[in-house]
């Protein structure tokens, strides 16, 4: 971490007036500050307010790759974090930015934690997050697969196809909330059944406005209307009439690429490597083994 010379003179003197600061920015664009000291502080356009209902515990650092890690402890609290936005997973992977501040002249200051939240734990009225350092990511594994389906995501820079083209996605309320969380769309004629199956659904109005889920079923049924049933439930309660965008599916097969989505040229699988089967076959009188292609 760097410390101006301001700072950092005031941080040798006897006597300091420093506190700790956190700003927690979700991935819907929210943004909530605290502090440790008792009364509100602002600097970088944000307000970091006092009794909160949240503190941070130490943070332990080390030098080369080694993961930075800490933890952030509070009460739930609904002016600050709830236990609602919790179980909605509003705060999964939440940017953590930590500053050590002299609360009397906030210019002076110096970033000690950059980050995301982990896993969260819930109990007794309160929470306890795992906050990961920068080096978690280089955990992660990196590279092409090569396998025969695409390792692209529906929509994103790699797959390049727009969500937003007219006759894939739909708009639509929930008309009813059905036993085991199926949600019943009544304007769903306009495509093909199980057309959003492996898709996306994006809430748009309602408590659970904002996240996002996978659709594991999509029927169409004889009046029209269409039965989704997501993977999972959404941590928030669907209603009736919130709004709903609903992204088409994709199995990452080529076929349903070329035919569904005319962007094969953006396919990022390899159809043609060989399978199993043919690793392991031999030459047999009745076949052709003339050495030529297996696609022709």
């Amino acid at each position: 971490m760097a410390f101006s010379e301001d700072f950092q003179a005031h941080l040798q003197r006897g006597d300091t007036t420093v506190a700790r600061a956190w700003a927690v920015t979700r991935r819907d664009g929210g943004v909530l500050g605290f502090t440790d000291h008792d009364r509100a502080l602002r600097f970088d356009g944000i307000d970091f307010a006092p009794d909160s209902g949240m503190t941070a515990q130490a943070v332990l650092q080390a030098t080369g790759l080694a993961i930075d890690n800490t933890e952030a402890m509070g009460a739930l609290r609904s002016e600050a974090i709830s236990e609602a936005d919790l179980l909605a997973g509003r705060y999964d992977g939440a940017e953590v930015v930590a500053w050590l501040v002299n609360w009397a002249d906030v210019a002076q200051r110096a970033v000690v934690f950059r980050g995301q939240i982990g896993e969260v734990v819930r109990g007794a009225g309160a929470f306890t997050a795992e906050l990961r350092g920068l080096t978690e990511a280089l955990g992660t594994e990196q590279g092409r697969i090569y396998h025969p389906r695409c390792a692209a995501v529906l929509g994103d820079a790699h797959c390049g196809f727009d969500l937003d083209t007219n006759g894939y996605s739909l708009s639509a309320p929930v008309a009813e909330v059905l036993p085991e969380g199926v949600l019943r769309i009544a304007e769903g004629a306009g495509f093909e059944d199980r057309w959003f199956e492996k898709g996306r659904i994006v809430v748009q109005s309602g408590a659970a406005a904002g996240l996002v889920g996978a659709v594991k079923l999509d029927r169409l049924q004889p009046d029209g209307a269409r039965h989704i049933t997501p993977w999972q439930s959404f941590g928030a309660e669907i209603t009736p009439g919130d709004g709903l965008r609903i992204h088409p599916g994709c199995d990452k097969r080529a076929e349903t690429c070329r035919l569904k989505f005319d962007n094969f040229l953006n396919f990022r699988g390899f159809p043609h490597i060989p399978g199993e089967d043919w690793l392991i076959s031999y030459p047999v009188a009745s076949g052709a083994n003339d050495g030529g292609s297996l696609f022709a």
